[in-house]
């Protein structure tokens, strides 16, 4: 039998509301840069369930509130104290802590919906929000579905039914095969005839999920394992850019301007702007008026997302639709002033439109980053779990947002996404929404997990991307050893050292003198200082990206007499790289292994992660078997 809460008075609601910073300063039209215009004689709906966990849900909460819809929440048992639980007013566990039993459980939603009498289900983006199922279940209990109707969600969902569709749409499409590919042996011969590097995509997968990039025939044949699914296309890579509409169920479309997503890793976002840097009025028009016509041809009514690839020179080519609302959806909202949830709440519900095209302006530019829980120094990104001992958002600062589901005490488990929340600034320019983003990251407070910080920080403020030359293969072109952290020059090392040393007492560096003043609140996360007349914002962590060690003269003397720990040898071991659970075990002992042959595959938040031998050998042992849950650094295997 499900559990449910009802929250106890407008009091008791408002009370959590304002301790997760759900705050005028947070919400205001001069901080996120939208509106919600609430008309109180537009009826809407009484009460919406979100079908949906985290940021997302605490997002579509907020505009329900400012709209007067009261909003129910659903919940895992290990989610019962989540923020999403909390600002909600009445909130249902649906299940246990896998997603398969909480969050994708239909029949304990179907439930919750019954129990609470809601009368409309936003799924947000996951889980269920592009199910053709669920929505018909919606529709069989007089439910409405915020979101396209189920045949829009069919034709987009399946990619080779979509690309046809597109073409019929005259919609520009990925030179490719539009088939399904049998199996190795011809995805090779395809892919030979097109032309390398090639992307192979699964028929049905999204948010980086079921694709793979080839770049030789060895790199296609080794995808044998992948080609048992159905394929949908194999194209050529390129820049990403997604450009969001919006649709009515009158028949009327917008585009609402593009966003440049093409900064990833593993084929997930992780910075994202709007506008782009590429993109003239020309090519955009262009683009938005075929994302308007693939929309009207699946007669789509909501908020939509269509991904188009873009070569250098500019030429566009579809690659798939999102029947659904986006995570970088904030940077839009940013630069066109609308509420993408409201306008989908309102379309739900049957209005109109309330702007034409010519409404839809550019104002100004934002820059949204993706703040994970993951160790950015192994593959730009593998998930870390723990609970955050410390957390403070830097929304003290002017133009910034946080979407967040999170607070101090909140855990990041293995079960779900690692995100942490999406940080999004807004400046008149782009070189003033970058500035703002660079002080954000700097002044964002995460303790208790390992985070991307780091290595958002360094993108945003790389040469390159500052620039605007950029592409999907950016991480891998500019780190292409992977990301070590931040160089420091020779004046950042000084300043550094000054700053330490000044902690503890007045030093000079090298020979040169650094000024180093401040007004200091060592229990304070954030040090501002001002070296040699430059602020500064330092933070002070036990993990820290730079180990600095102040030492008197003699233990300094002596220090270089201590022994240096003998590295491990990583050839003859494997250690699990994260925490999670053991999907397969490929190898026993005895087994010989070539280098690079697949041993294991550790499975955790979505992520499967492929253990290989790093050199020619016997297996010695194993100590893990499939189901097993693994922490990091945990012995996998020996090698002889």
């Amino acid at each position: 039998m499900a559990a449910y809460r009802s929250a106890a008075g407008f009091q008791r609601v408002l009370h959590a509301v304002k301790h997760v910073c759900f705050s005028k300063q947070r919400c205001g039209v001069i901080i996120c840069r939208y509106s919600t215009v609430y008309d109180p004689n537009e009826k809407t709906f009484d009460k919406i369930l979100i079908a949906n966990r985290g940021e997302i849900a605490c997002r579509v909460i907020k505009t329900c509130k400012k709209m007067g819809i009261k909003t129910v929440a659903v919940h895992s048992d290990v989610d019962s104290s989540a923020v999403h639980v909390k600002v909600a007013d009445e909130a249902v566990c649906v299940g246990p802590a896998p997603t398969s039993k909480s969050y994708l459980n239909m029949d304990a939603i179907m439930n919750a919906i019954k129990q609470t009498g809601a009368q409309a289900v936003h799924p947000g983006y996951g889980f269920l929000s592009e199910n053709k199922e669920f929505a018909k279940r919606l529709a069989a209990e007089g439910v409405t579905f915020i979101g396209p109707d189920t045949h829009a969600i069919q034709a987009m969902g399946d990619k080779i039914e979509s690309k046809l569709i597109a073409k019929a749409a005259k919609v520009n499409t990925i030179p490719g095969f539009d088939g399904v590919v049998k199996d190795a042996k011809e995805a090779v011969k395809i892919a030979g005839e097109i032309g390398y590097p090639v992307m192979i995509k699964a028929s049905a997968g999204g948010g980086g999920k079921g694709m793979r990039i080839a770049w030789n025939d060895e790199e296609t044949s080794d995808m044998g394992f992948f080609l048992s699914g159905h394929i949908s296309d194999i194209c050529a890579n390129g820049f990403c850019w997604c450009l969001q509409v919006l649709a009515d169920k009158h028949g009327n479309a917008l585009w609402l301007n593009e966003r440049e997503c093409s900064i990833q890793r593993r084929n997930q976002k992780v910075v994202e702007e709007a506008p782009s840097t590429f993109l003239d009025p020309d090519t955009r028009r262009a683009m938005g008026e075929q994302a308007v016509s693939l929309a009207n041809a699946v007669k789509y009514s909501s908020a939509g997302t269509v991904e188009f690839l873009v070569d250098s020179k500019k030429n566009f080519y579809f690659l798939e639709m999102n029947t659904r609302l986006q995570v970088e959806h904030p940077i839009t909202e940013c630069i066109t002033g609308l509420d993408l949830v409201q306008q989908m709440i309102r379309i739900a519900k049957g209005y109109k439109l309330q702007h034409k095209q010519s409404d839809i302006p550019i104002n100004g530019w934002a820059v949204e980053s993706r703040v994970y829980a993951e160790d950015p120094y192994k593959s730009f990104g593998l998930p870390s779990i723990g609970r955050l001992s410390q957390y403070q958002e830097p929304l003290d600062l002017p133009n910034v947002r946080v979407d967040s589901g999170i607070q101090e005490g909140s855990d990041i488990s293995i079960y779900y996404d690692p995100m942490i929340s999406k940080l999004v600034t807004y400046g008149k320019t782009r070189e003033e929404a970058l500035k703002k983003m660079e002080d954000a990251l700097d002044n964002y407070v995460i303790r208790g997990v390992t985070h991307n910080i780091p290595l958002l920080r360094e993108i945003i403020v790389h040469p390159r991307f500052v620039s605007g030359v950029i592409s999907t293969k950016f991480l891998p072109e500019v780190y292409p050893d992977g990301f070590k952290g931040h160089m420091l020059t020779a004046g950042e090392r000084r300043e550094l050292l000054a700053t330490a040393a000044a902690l503890y007492v007045a030093v000079e560096i090298d020979g040169e003198k650094v000024e180093v003043s401040g007004e200091w609140n060592l229990a304070s996360a954030l040090l501002p200082i001002t070296i040699n007349g430059k602020h500064r914002t330092l933070q002070v962590c036990k993990h820290a990206c730079f180990k600095l060690r102040v030492l008197s003269k003699l233990a300094a003397s002596l220090s270089k007499h201590m022994p240096e720990k003998v590295p491990e040898d990583t050839s003859s071991i494997l250690r699990s790289p994260m925490p999670g659970s053991v999907v397969a075990v490929s190898v026993k002992p005895g087994d010989n292994v070539a280098e690079g042959q697949e041993i294991c595959v550790i499975e955790a938040m979505k992520m499967q992660n492929s253990m290989t031998a790093a050199k020619t050998a016997k297996v010695k042992s194993v100590h893990c078997k499939a189901g097993d849950t693994v922490g990091e650094g945990d012995l996998l295997v020996e090698l002889e």
